[in-house]
């Protein structure tokens, strides 16, 4: 449906605008692109936001996602006539609830009904058999403008960002907030992660959007600092973990210490997300030989 955004909706160009989320797309909401060609209209990622207010500034004949997390795949039951298109090693998350929760790899099973529910209830999820699987480079031609996919995976495996005509790139959940990069799920890499930050730097465009808080920035002079600072967030975590090692730990012990969250945060999550985030950067300090393993399960650094 063709709804008016009004000041919500931000033009960068003639045919890219930025749908903005709650909050400037704060977590649980997301911001949207609408990307108007000649001969298509696609939607990347559309939010919570879009379905509540049941539509965009201009009707939608392809979804395009970045990746397959609930926040980012909320319209697919609004757009049923729409296309779906998200990278092929996402692609089970687009298809079926049980692909998306795998995605997690939730290990507590009444935690992993709650967020089975919520993922429904609250993100409106809606499994697209029918979405379609892309590659690195694939590109879109929409008619006088082309969006190209570009592989940065480490937050989920097909994690993509996109290139939108010659003006905009969209960054998905290389969201260069404060909190820095999330790879807390079964399918997040670290090191993934960190190559994508690397190759992302290298992109040359008027506007970066992000899918959450930053929104849109302008220039390439900001964008390369804010990732800087936010590549830096890893570095920092990592620091922090080998010095807590200086005597021996395992792997809930330094969960409960807090690297990711602050704390103060509560959420039912944060324990395994504190646990997966903490074993990847373990299996860094083994490999570096930064640390060893004292005992079966229990690290001390070097």
């Amino acid at each position: 449906m063709q709804v008016d955004w009004g000041d919500a909706e931000r033009r960068l160009t003639a045919r890219v605008s930025v749908l903005t989320g709650a909050k400037g797309g704060t977590y649980p909401s997301a911001n949207s692109v609408l990307v108007r060609g000649d001969s298509e209209t696609f939607l990347i990622d559309p939010s919570t936001e879009v379905v509540q207010r049941g539509g965009t500034p201009a009707p939608v004949d392809a979804l395009l996602h970045s990746h397959a997390h609930e926040d980012h795949m909320c319209g697919n039951r609004l757009f049923a006539d729409a296309r779906v298109h998200i990278h092929e090693a996402d692609l089970p998350g687009a298809r079926s609830l049980d692909g998306m929760m795998a995605i997690f790899g939730f290990q507590d099973e009444a935690l992993e009904r709650s967020f089975r529910r919520a993922v429904v209830d609250e993100f409106h999820f809606e499994p697209r058999p029918d979405a379609e699987g892309f590659a690195d480079g694939a590109r879109f031609d929409l008619g006088a403008l082309c969006v190209e996919a570009v592989h940065l995976p480490g937050h989920t495996r097909g994690h993509s960002g996109f290139r939108i005509g010659e003006d905009v790139f969209f960054l998905a959940d290389v969201d260069l907030t404060g909190f820095g990069p999330y790879y807390g799920d079964a399918w997040s890499d670290l090191d993934q992660f960190e190559e994508s930050l690397h190759r992302v730097r290298d992109e040359d465009f008027a506007y970066y959007v992000t899918s959450h808080q930053k929104g849109v920035i302008e220039g390439r002079a900001d964008f390369v600092e804010r990732l800087d600072a936010y590549l830096g967030v890893i570095e920092r975590r990592h620091a922090a973990m080998l010095e807590f090692l200086s005597e021996p730990h395992d792997l809930a012990e330094m969960a409960a210490h807090r690297f990711v969250f602050r704390p103060t945060a509560e959420s039912p999550v944060l324990a395994q997300v504190e646990t997966r985030s903490a074993e990847l950067h373990v299996a860094r300090m083994l490999a570096r030989g930064e640390a060893v393993e004292v005992e079966t399960g229990r690290v001390r650094s070097i």
